[in-house]
C-alpha cells in the first residue's frame, strides 16, 4: 500500500567512575566539578525513597543565576539532564521573592554541534554553534512572553531562539479503538484484565496468521537476491514450496507472480540500505540441538506453516532512535508484580510515579522528522512489563521493564532482562543487562528494555543460542493465556553480524510462540534477539518512508498497518511522525 505522506507541521565518580558537573553562577565551566554534588546525585539515584525525576538522573549538571527585577528578584536554573547526551534541558524560573517555579522541558535538537547554557545576565540562554554565541532572551525583567507563548501553541515541539531550540509542550496520543475498549476494561471494570485476556485468546486466537500462496517458480537462487543484504536464512533443500506470494505484504520490493523465495533478501525500493525477506518456519534447514531443544519447544502444524516477515537494516547506512509514547510506558508500579515485591511507600519502583516536569510527547521533533526512514512499535506496556512468576518477579521489586530516552532515566534498566541498546557514539547493542552494566549508564542515549532474550550470545564461547526461557511461561513473561496458549501475532527484533557491517533485524510473526521466533531468528543468523510486542497490529506496527519521484511515500509492511494512520484523500499522516502516539516507539534516520 502507497501513499504520499502529509507530514505535521560531564560528568566523573558517581556511578562506575563518572564525575557530575554541577556549577552555579551563570557559566558551565568544564574545569570546575563538584565531587560532593556528584556523590549526593548518586545517592538521590541509588535510594529508595520517593523523590521526582530529576532526582532520578545521576548525570546530570546545573547552572543557575539571578536576575534583577523591578523592586524584586529572580532566579533561573537551567539542568541538563545528561550532559554526555546534550538532548534535554530543564529550564525552571522563579520570578519573585516566594514565586512559584516555572518548569519548561527545552530540546537540543543539534546536540552534536550546539551547547546551552544561561546567559551572562541570567535573563536568557546563551547558545554556543559554530564558533559563535548567540544569545537569545527568553525571559526579560520577569517577562516570560516567548515562553508563554511557545506553550500556548500547544505544538508538540513548540520552536524557540529562532529554531535552534524546541519547547516540548504536553499533547494527547492518539489511541485506536481497540486500545480505548481495553484501557477502559483494565481500569474502570472489575476483573478486566481477565475479560481482555479472554477476549484475545478467544477472538484473536490465530486471527492474523498467513500462509501466502504458492509462487510460479520453483527453481531458488544459487546466490542472495540482493547484493549488500545479510545473510540468506537456513533454508532446507527440499522444501515443496521455495516460493510463495505473500499475502499482505505492503512493502515494494518488486514482488512478481514469481513470488519471494523463503529465506532470501529482497531490496526495499527507495530506500537503499534496507531489505524485506519471507520465511515459514517449516522450512528451515537447522533443527534444535539436543542442548537447545529443553528450552525452546517442537513447533505445532499452525506456527511453523505461519508466514513471517524480516526487515534488515544496515546500521552503517541508518541511525536508531527511541521515543516514549504520551501515555506509554507509564513509570508507576506494574499490576503484576508480587506485593512481596512491591514497596507501598513508593509511587513505583524507582521511587517516581509521573515523568513531570518532563514532558513525553510521542512524534519525532522536526528536524529530524525529514530524515526519517522507517519506524517500528517499541516494548510493552508498563502493566505487562514487569514479572509475577519465576526468579525476576523475586528482585528488584518484580523486575519492571527499563527504558532510557535521550540519556534520561524513566525507568532504571534491570539486571537479566534483554535490553536494546543506543549508546552515546550512537552504536547499537543488545544484550542481557547485568549490574555491572550500570558503570555504562553514563554513555547510553536510549534504551528499551523488554522481557528476557530469545537469542543469547555467551562471550566466553563466541556463539549464540535461544536462551534458557524461551519456553517457560511465567518464568519468560511471555504473555498468552495460563493455559500456556503461546500461538499469536507477534514482533521482535534481533542484530546480525559481530563486525560490520552489520544489522538490526526486526520480525513479524503472524502466529508464533516464542519458540518459533527463536528457531527463526536463529535461522538468519541472529547474535542476538529480543520480544517486542504482540497480539495486534498496532503493536507490531511498521513502516517505511521510501523516497519515489521526488516524493515521500509511506508503506507498511503488512497492509492493514496502516488503519493506525491517519488519512485525507489521497493522503497519509502516519503515527509517530505527524500526530503523537500514546505507545513509545523507535525510529530510523538516514546517515
Amino acid at each position: 500500500m502507497k501513499r504520499s505522506i502529509r507530514l505535521a507541521a560531564t560528568a566523573a565518580l558517581c556511578l562506575g567512575g563518572i564525575t557530575i558537573l554541577t556549577v552555579s553562577a551563570g557559566r558551565l565551566d568544564a574545569g570546575v566539578v563538584d565531587a560532593e554534588m556528584a556523590a549526593a546525585q548518586s545517592k538521590e539515584y541509588r535510594a529508595e525513597v520517593p523523590k521526582t525525576i530529576v532526582e532520578l538522573q545521576p548525570f546530570r549538571s546545573t547552572v543557575s543565576a539571578d536576575f534583577k527585577m523591578s523592586g524584586d528578584r529572580g532566579s533561573a536554573t537551567l539542568i541538563n539532564l545528561n550532559p554526555g547526551v546534550n538532548g534535554w534541558f530543564l529550564l525552571t524560573l522563579r520570578i519573585g521573592a516566594g514565586g512559584k517555579p516555572l518548569f519548561y522541558h527545552l530540546e537540543n535538537p543539534r546536540p552534536d554541534t550546539q551547547k546551552l547554557t544561561l546567559g551572562a545576565q541570567g535573563e536568557g540562554l546563551r547558545i554556543a554553534a559554530a564558533g559563535r554565541d548567540l544569545e537569545c532572551e527568553l525571559w526579560r525583567n520577569g517577562q516570560v512572553n516567548e515562553l508563554l507563548q511557545a506553550q500556548r501553541s500547544k505544538l508538540p515541539y513548540a520552536p524557540l531562539c529562532g529554531d535552534r531550540l524546541y519547547l516540548r509542550n504536553a499533547v494527547a496520543g492518539s489511541y485506536t479503538h481497540l486500545e480505548r475498549v481495553t484501557n477502559y476494561l483494565r481500569d474502570h471494570v472489575w476483573g478486566g484484565e481477565r475479560i481482555v485476556g479472554f477476549v484475545k485468546q478467544e477472538l484473536f486466537a490465530d486471527a492474523f496468521v498467513e500462509k501466502g500462496e504458492a509462487g510460479s517458480t520453483s527453481i531458488p537462487p544459487a546466490r542472495p537476491v540482493s547484493a549488500g543484504a545479510p545473510p540468506p536464512a537456513q533454508v532446507a533443500a527440499a522444501i515443496s514450496r521455495p516460493a510463495v506470494l505473500p499475502e499482505h505484504l505492503g512493502v515494494d520490493v518488486g514482488q512478481g507472480r514469481a513470488g519471494l523465495f523463503l529465506g532470501q533478501w529482497y531490496p526495499v525500493r527507495g530506500i537503499a540500505g534496507m531489505f524485506v525477506s519471507v520465511i515459514q518456519p517449516a522450512a528451515l534447514a537447522v533443527s534444535p540441538s539436543r542442548r537447545e531443544s529443553r528450552t525452546v519447544n517442537e513447533l505445532d502444524a499452525v506456527e511453523a506453516a505461519a508466514l513471517d516477515y524480516m526487515v534488515a537494516i544496515d546500521l552503517a547506512q541508518f541511525e536508531l532512535g527511541f521515543a516514549l509514547g504520551t501515555d506509554h510506558p507509564r513509570v508507576g508500579w506494574s499490576e503484576r508484580v508480587l506485593e512481596s515485591a512491591r514497596n507501598a511507600e513508593l509511587p513505583g519502583p524507582d521511587g517516581i510515579g509521573s515523568a513531570a516536569p518532563l514532558v513525553v510527547n510521542g512524534i519525532v521533533n522536526p528536524l529530524t522528522v525529514e530524515r526519517v526512514a522507517a519506524t517500528f512499535a517499541g516494548g510493552f506496556k508498563r502493566e505487562h512489563g514487569a514479572f509475577r512468576y519465576g526468579a525476576l518477579a523475586l528482585q528488584n521489586h518484580g523486575s519492571h521493564y527499563g527504558f532510557i530516552e535521550q540519556g534520561v532515566i524513566f525507568s532504571k534498566l534491570q539486571p537479566g532482562l534483554a535490553t536494546l541498546i543506543v549508546d552515546d557514539i550512537r552504536a547499537v547493542r543488545m544484550k542481557t543487562w547485568s549490574t555491572a552494566d550500570d558503570a555504562q549508564l553514563v554513555h547510553i542515549r536510549y534504551a528499551r528494555q523488554n522481557g528476557v532474550p530469545l537469542i543469547e550470545y555467551d562471550d566466553k564461547t563466541a556463539s549464540s543460542s535461544p536462551g534458557a526461557l524461551v519456553n517457560s511461561w511465567g518464568p519468560g513473561n511471555w504473555s498468552g493465556s495460563s493455559e500456556k496458549h503461546l500461538r499469536t501475532l507477534r514482533a521482535g527484533a534481533c542484530l546480525v553480524g559481530a563486525v560490520a557491517p552489520r544489522f538490526l533485524i526486526y520480525g513479524y510473526f503472524s502466529d508464533a510462540t516464542p519458540s518459533a521466533m527463536a528457531r527463526v531468528f536463529q535461522a538468519y543468523g541472529c547474535q542476538y534477539a529480543m520480544h517486542l510486542d504482540m497480539n495486534a497490529l498496532e503493536h507490531t506496527y511498521f513502516a517505511v518512508y521510501p523516497h519515489k519521484n521526488g516524493k515521500i511515500a509511506v508503506e507498511h509492511l503488512i497492509e492493514g498497518m496502516a488503519e493506525v494512520d491517519r488519512k485525507g484523500g489521497d493522503e497519509l499522516a502516519p503515527r509517530f511522525l505527524s500526530f503523537p502516539d500514546d505507545r513509545d516507539f523507535f525510529y530510523l534516520t538516514r546517515k
